[in-house]
């Protein structure tokens, strides 16, 4: 590709709408252009590194047995109430009308469509196992779509499905789905964390999440050096002990003093000797207080798993309703009978608490959990920086990243209230065994970006970069310049290399600083050295540079491409 007839619309200055760096680049290299807030289009550059990207996706896929199809994003409404996710999925699902006043949904996944399939068409264990793939569109409703391609309303996702005949059948699958994720993203360069998740919405027995550490990352991950790695929404963790004081059954007046630290003062208590008294609401509108360690924080992934459905946490006048105080006076004391009160785990059983009143300006202090009446423990507590590992006592780091992957154990979340069912050996009728794997593709662009860009752009690792060979003449009007470029670039071409030569009438610097922004792996300068025989052979990455004859220049480039290409094909 010639750059002249090329368009690759590069920018000098910083977008003042983008602050994460995958966002900044992917604009200043002419990658995407955003439409509107959280949907972008791919300009030609962008879009080389997608198929690539998507090549490697599909050529993993089609090894272990995937077959790859393709499903309406359009799709029946009623579809979605069979599973309940018509109501689950709120309001991050696009809803349409026809012109009949027929309700349709724009997917934000495929479960329900590939579970229809699937009771239309299996009947046997002998058809078992199915693994159907497709790389398709989605769309979800962001109320704050940012951070460039990270977080949209429209985009790219490879989702896969496997259909089972058992619990070891789908197990066996998703470990074969695990370690294809571990080739692809291997093989687009990236370094990732391998953790266990939450499977929020999409429900089952069981799922992990591949992530990209980066600054820019919303997912807090925590990890330790022995291995240990989960999500924050399930991670499990050794909290800190409380050196409590003890402390008389009292009710003390407490004005104004409505935060953990207000009241942890005012009454000389240590934070983690408050009960903190959270109220929530779940989707059926039953009340449920949370309470944990004035010092920790709840997870509400946590909190939803415990309860079984979504939740939300109450607003002031429904607090004041329900337990006769404002928010900031709550506490579980005398509410048994009325709401579910769930104590985390970390909460010591002897430990004399102090915790609200349920009565304004007012807490009460040297109360224990058996004063509580009727509750349940559960792990409801955010891991916090300085808790321990569970597996080898270490301290563990809170790591922010980017989720490229999420692979699910659906089990027969929808298989059941969907009649997808199969006849096993004897004749039986049984739900089929479902997994869902997804990949953000557009974010394995940006994961790549977050991790190897410089203070000059973009270092594409070479299998998903755009053009892997950049070749710039440094001077065009130089005929003896513009041969050797164009030799080595058609010689080039024909050994399968990517390459783009920079054919623009343009300074040297600009060249380079475009070149270095758009991040080719490999250039080659042909300058001033081609009167002495030499072109400048450069490594964008490691910024090492030689010069080589020119009769030599085409091997030593293609070596340096194999040695780029092998490294990836080595992790």
């Amino acid at each position: 590709m010639l750059w002249s007839k090329a368009f690759i619309p590069t920018l000098k200055e910083v977008p003042t709408d983008a602050q994460v760096k995958s966002h900044i680049l992917m604009l200043r290299a002419g990658l995407i252009r955003q439409l509107c807030a959280g949907i972008y289009t791919f300009l030609p550059l962008g879009w080389r590194s997608m198929l690539r990207v998507m090549d490697i996706i599909r050529e993993e896929m089609d090894a272990i047995g995937g077959q790859e199809i393709f499903m309406p994003s359009t799709t029946p409404l009623e579809l979605w109430a069979e599973t309940g996710r018509d109501a689950d999925m709120g309001e991050i699902m696009y809803r349409i009308e026809d012109r009949k006043g027929t309700a349709f949904a724009l997917a934000p996944t495929h479960e329900e469509v590939i579970t229809d399939i699937a009771r239309g068409e299996i009947r046997s264990y002998k058809e078992l196992p199915q693994v159907w793939y497709q790389i398709q569109n989605k769309f979800r409703d962001e109320p704050r779509p940012r951070s460039g391609v990270l977080r949209v309303r429209e985009f790219l996702m490879k989702d896969a499905y496997t259909l089972c005949a058992d619990e070891e059948q789908l197990h066996e699958e998703y470990k074969k789905q695990e370690m294809a994720y571990r080739r692809i993203f291997d093989r687009c360069g990236l370094q990732y964390f391998v953790v266990g998740a939450s499977s929020g919405l999409m429900g089952g027995t069981g799922s992990e999440e591949f992530m990209v550490p980066s600054e820019s990352g919303e997912d807090i991950i925590a990890t330790c050096e022995c291995g240990f790695a989960q999500n924050l929404e399930v991670a499990k963790s050794v909290p800190t002990k409380v050196r409590w004081k003890d402390a008389d059954k009292a009710k003390v007046h407490t004005p104004e003093q409505r935060t953990i630290e207000q009241v942890s003062e005012f009454l000389g208590l240590p934070e983690g000797q408050l009960l903190k008294s959270l109220l929530y609401i779940t989707q059926s509108g039953k009340p449920v207080m949370a309470c944990l360690r004035g010092d920790h924080d709840l997870s509400e992934d946590k909190l939803q798993s415990a309860v079984g459905e979504a939740v939300r946490p109450a607003e002031p006048e429904e607090a004041l309703k329900i337990t006769g105080a404002p928010i900031g006076f709550l506490g579980p004391i005398s509410l048994a009978d009325k709401l579910e009160i769930i104590v985390d785990s970390a909460v010591e059983d002897e430990m004399p608490f102090a915790t609200g009143a349920n009565e304004v300006d007012y807490h009460i202090t040297g109360y224990s959990l058996a004063d509580i009446g009727k509750h349940r423990r559960a792990d409801i507590r955010a891991v916090a920086e300085g808790d321990l590992c569970i597996a080898c006592g270490k301290k563990l780091d809170l790591v922010p990243t980017i989720e490229i992957g999420h692979i699910f154990k659906l089990g027969t979340k929808y298989s059941k209230p969907m009649g997808a069912t199969f006849l096993d050996e004897e004749g039986t009728a049984k739900p089929i065994q479902m997994g869902s794997y997804g990949i953000g593709v557009g974010r394995i662009l940006a994961g790549a970006i977050e991790l190897f860009a410089d203070e000059d752009g973009i270092c594409w690792p070479i299998t998903i970069a755009p053009f892997e060979v950049i070749i710039t003449p440094v001077n065009v009007s130089d005929e003896a310049v513009m041969s050797v470029a164009m030799a080595i670039y058609e010689e080039l071409i024909d050994e399968g290399v990517e390459v783009l030569l920079d054919d623009r009438e343009a300074r040297p610097g600009v060249k380079f600083k475009d070149a270095d922004l758009i991040g080719a792996p490999i250039r080659i300068t042909v300058g001033k050295g081609v009167k002495d025989g030499v072109v400048e052979l450069i490594d964008r990455k490691a910024k090492e540079s030689e010069n080589v004859p020119i009769e030599d220049a085409v091997e030593k480039t293609l070596e340096l491409w194999d040695r780029l290409f092998a490294e990836l094909s080595d992790l």
